[in-house]
């Protein structure tokens, strides 16, 4: 600096108070963390969802205090389900113990989720020891409650607590679901109710008792997907708790763990860890999409299971990419657990010893993770055919367990035999629930759907008025069902109270005036068509080439509402969103080309930041680019993307200055939009101190500089003169 003055601003520039960093109102990322703050795992974020009253040691308020004093807006989550509620089973909290309380399966063992931590029968009492637990988090401040995994096993029912419950829902003697299909269907009826109930009332204690303290607490629920629920066979409430008075969202948990689990397409079972976590997330948004209520999505850069860096890597970007191709959500759950990802050590590849998050990956999680802050929601819609979907009913978790003589659905196959033929073929195939149809929007924007009862029941005659209101306004129905398990005759709504319906969908086919039979498959309502297929859904994966016919019908359904427009088969998906192109290539698909994006671009799953001429994406692999012809305000100097948060940005005429974190010892790269090529780059640390040891590169063709250096959680002061 040639200047004293000059001297002084730039000190000031490098020395600005933590307070001066803006903080959303109301936070868009946000991650769950049961531990205090630490350098380590300082992801920066909006919001730190502190985990457990009991959870690390005790001590919430002080373990809250710590994220807040580091600027973060102060969260809670506890399970609803299972948590570390030893005071309350081993009777500190009330005098008695409740073990008796805990999910037990036939054999009578408990099912745990730790050591003296059970699954849990939301009884009377639990529910108000959980308000305790609440209360508490109220009292120390936070700005919302969230209560996650609100999970029955299927295969659990048999404790003593339960059966007082059946009895008190029933009006009547407990009965083994392992007996008939009645019994279990009844039973997961139950489940589900009870778990309802339970949120429901702490829900209402949530807002009346923050109302009476001048809060506003907001309330969530972190749940699976309903379809990974089902496969795994967990009942829970799912979209029901989309219409609760005082739940004001979810957090979609979709992440490796539950996208990798195995499913048949074309008579092949392996894992699909993209189109698995596109349909879970499709199936987050029609549970709220027509509620009105929020969404966050979860992704996380490792999962439960030991794997390698590389296998998590890999469906990382899998699970990232599939989320961002919904553009109606943006906010992120950015990731579960820090300590375990930025602390824990995990094998490169097998046989290995285990290693520490890599530099490399450490980088490119942490750009992916800060891209979110500023990814727009979007008018735009991923490219393909839409308006096709599938019907979903939380009843399908009901007949996954115990298996009954008659019924089998291996891998839920009878819902992915509907989905994936579809979106194997690059057809963005949706899902409904039926328990949003009957709301204003619930079937606004589909123009074929797909249902079946081999695997779920209507839980309602209304849903049969809304889709055969529907189909006469024009909807295309395709039917696909034996209806011959032995679910269609559990006491329901479509066989007792004057009906007589051998099967439910009889009761739908009568309100269209239709008498199916054998030797037809297409009739005619109102505007409408409906298709009925005597095949059970699964028949079309579990065998190799079992949905060509299915494919022909879809077309026909399509063309019927669309007759100018044929169905678009394609091997990719791809949208733009803001700057970011998302892209996903599929295989098992229609052809094994590449897809060649032909622009400049930043690769973003690429540690480097490379600015590439042409991206070339692969069948099976997934980008994540920013788009050099997108840049808003290009003449402006900015961070186009960075390993961390930028904060308190100041341009001049000749500089661009600013503030940024992300947790220490990891490594940053930047790539910095400006004028022309840098003269002079200093960096400082929080006490002021020059630091040496950083990279820069500049690329003319981009007027990008690619900017390198060790983070710290504290901060780094960048200064670039040009």
């Amino acid at each position: 600096m040639k200047s004293y003055l000059k001297k002084c601003l730039l000190a000031s520039l490098f020395t600005l108070p933590v307070a001066a960093f803006a903080q959303q109102k109301e936070p868009k990322t946000v991650f769950q963390v049961a531990d205090s703050w630490s350098p380590a795992y300082d992801v920066r974020a909006d919001a730190a969802i502190v985990y457990g009253i009991n959870d690390a040691g005790g001590n919430f308020k002080e373990r809250a205090k710590s994220w807040k004093d580091k600027g973060y807006t102060i969260q809670f989550m506890t399970g609803i389900a299972w948590g570390q509620y030893k005071e309350y089973f081993k009777g500190k909290y009330d005098g008695k113990e409740h073990f008796d309380e805990g999910q037990k399966m036939k054999n009578g063992e408990i099912i745990w989720h730790g050591e003296d931590v059970p699954y849990t029968v939301p009884t009377a009492g639990y529910i108000a020891y959980i308000k305790t637990l609440v209360k508490e988090a109220i009292d120390a401040g936070v700005t919302a409650i969230y209560l996650e995994e609100p999970e029955f096993w299927a295969r659990a029912g048999y404790s003593d607590a339960f059966k007082d419950e059946w009895q008190k829902f029933y009006g009547a003697p407990w009965q083994a679901q392992h007996e008939s299909p009645e019994a279990t269907y009844l039973s997961s009826k139950l489940k589900y109710g009870l778990y309802y109930n339970a949120l429901k009332s702490v829900f209402e204690y949530v807002h009346t008792y923050s109302k009476s303290v001048n809060k506003k607490v907001k309330c969530y629920v972190p749940t699976h997907s309903l379809i990974n629920y089902a496969s795994w066979e967990i009942v829970s409430p799912e979209a029901s708790l989309a219409q609760l008075p005082h739940m004001d969202g979810y957090i979609a948990q979709v992440w490796t763990g539950t996208s990798r689990e195995r499913i048949y397409f074309n008579g092949e079972f392996k894992e699909r860890t993209f189109e698995n976590a596109f349909l879970e997330y499709g199936s987050m948004v029609s549970m709220t999409a027509p509620t009105g209520r929020e969404m966050f999505f979860l992704t996380d850069p490792i999962e439960d299971r030991n794997q390698t860096w590389a296998d998590y890597k890999k469906n990382y970007q899998a699970t990232f990419t599939a989320q961002l191709l919904y553009p109606t959500v943006a906010n992120y759950e950015v990731m579960p657990w820090p300590p375990r990802i930025y602390l824990g050590k995990y094998k490169m590849e097998e046989g290995q010893e285990k290693q520490p998050l890599s530099k490399a990956y450490g980088t490119q999680m942490q750009v992916m993770v800060n891209s979110l802050n500023s990814m727009p929601l979007s008018k735009n819609e991923i490219n393909g055919t839409k308006g096709i979907n599938v019907l979903l009913a939380n009843s399908i978790m009901f007949q996954r367990f115990p298996i009954h003589e008659g019924y089998q659905d291996p891998s839920l196959s009878n819902f992915y035999g509907m989905a994936l033929p579809l979106l194997k073929r690059g057809i963005p195939v949706g899902t409904v629930h039926m328990e949003n149809i009957g709301l204003k929007s619930g079937l606004k924007d589909t123009k074929v759907l797909i249902m079946s009862y081999s695997n779920m029941k209507p839980l309602s005659a209304q849903n049969h008025e809304v889709l055969a209101k529907w189909v006469k306004d024009g909807g295309m129905l395709i039917y696909y069902g034996r209806d011959d398990d032995p679910f269609q005759k559990v006491t329901e709504w479509w066989n007792k109270d004057g009906n007589n319906y051998n099967a439910p969908s009889e009761h739908l086919f009568e309100l269209m005036n239709i008498k199916a039979t054998a030797s037809q498959t297409n009739y005619s309502f109102g505007k409408g068509k409906v298709f009925i297929v005597r095949e059970n859904p699964k028949e079309l994966v579990m065998q190799k080439g079992g949905d060509k016919n299915f494919l022909e019908i879809v077309k026909n359904a399509y063309q019927n509402t669309v007759p100018k427009e044929a169905l678009q088969f394609k091997n990719y998906y791809y949208l733009e969103r803001g700057p970011y192109d998302i892209v996903a290539v599929l295989d098992e698909s229609i052809n094994a080309e590449p897809l060649h994006i032909k622009r400049p671009v930043i690769d973003l799953f690429d540690p480097e930041l490379p600015v590439l001429q042409e991206k070339i994406v692969n069948p099976g692999e997934q980008a994540y680019l920013f788009d050099m012809k997108r840049i808003e305000n290009k003449k402006q100097p900015q961070v186009l993307c960075a390993a961390s948060r930028v904060y308190d940005e100041k341009v001049s005429k000749k500089s661009y200055a600013f503030l940024t974190k992300s947790p220490s010892n990891t490594m940053n790269a930047m790539r910095i939009l400006l004028p022309s090529k840098p003269v002079e780059i200093i960096l400082k640390d929080a006490a002021n101190q020059p630091l040496k040891d950083f990279k820069t590169t500049w690329d003319e063709g981009s007027k990008t500089c690619l900017l390198q250096f060790e983070n710290n959680s504290d901060g780094i002061q960048v200064h670039i003169k040009w």
